[in-house]
C-alpha cells in the first residue's frame, strides 16, 4: 500500500485558493510552515496539522460529471495517489521522512460546498480527506512517498 506525494497546497489565509508549492516544511505539533492552520506554540489540536486528500477521489468526482472540483479547492494540503488514504485512520505513515497518523476522515461541509458549488458535500461523502497529525519534523516534497510507518 505504497503512495507518493502527487501535489502539496498551502495558503496563509482563511478563505483563499491554497497555492501549489514544491515542498513545505512540516513541524510536529505544529502543522505546515506558511499554511493558515499552523501553531507556533506546537499545541495543534488533533487532526489539525495536515490534511491529505487522494487524487483517485478527484478523478471519480470528476468522471460521474456532477460536480466540478479541483484538488486545490479542498482545501486539503497534500494530493496522493496509489494510497486508500480512508484506510489510515488511526494508523501511523510516513509522507517522505515525516512521520504523521491519521485521526479521522476529512468530510465535506458546508463552508466548502459554500466556497465551490452545490453538490461538493454529496460528491466528496467519505472521500474528501483525511485529517493528520504530524509526528516528526521534516520535508515534505512532491513525489515523495506516503507509506505505512
Amino acid at each position: 500500500m505504497d503512495g507518493r506525494v502527487e501535489a502539496i497546497f498551502v495558503t496563509s489565509e482563511h478563505g483563499e485558493l491554497p497555492a501549489r508549492v514544491e515542498r513545505v516544511q512540516a513541524r510536529a505539533g505544529c502543522g505546515l510552515e506558511g499554511n493558515r492552520y499552523y501553531w507556533t506554540d506546537g499545541d495543534a489540536p488533533p487532526g489539525r496539522a495536515v490534511t491529505l486528500v487522494a487524487a483517485e477521489a478527484m478523478d471519480a468526482v470528476a468522471s460521474e460529471g456532477d460536480v466540478s472540483i479541483e484538488p486545490p479547492a479542498t482545501r486539503r494540503n497534500v494530493l496522493t495517489r496509489g494510497i486508500d488514504i480512508n484506510e489510515l485512520v488511526g494508523k501511523r505513515f510516513r509522507i517522505g521522512d515525516v512521520e504523521c497518523e491519521g485521526v479521522e476522515l476529512c468530510e465535506p461541509c458546508s463552508h466548502l460546498e459554500s466556497l465551490t458549488q452545490a453538490g461538493v458535500i454529496k460528491a466528496l461523502v467519505h472521500r474528501a480527506g483525511l485529517n493528520a497529525d504530524i509526528l516528526s519534523d521534516g520535508e515534505i516534497n512532491v513525489g515523495d512517498g506516503v507509506t505505512l510507518a
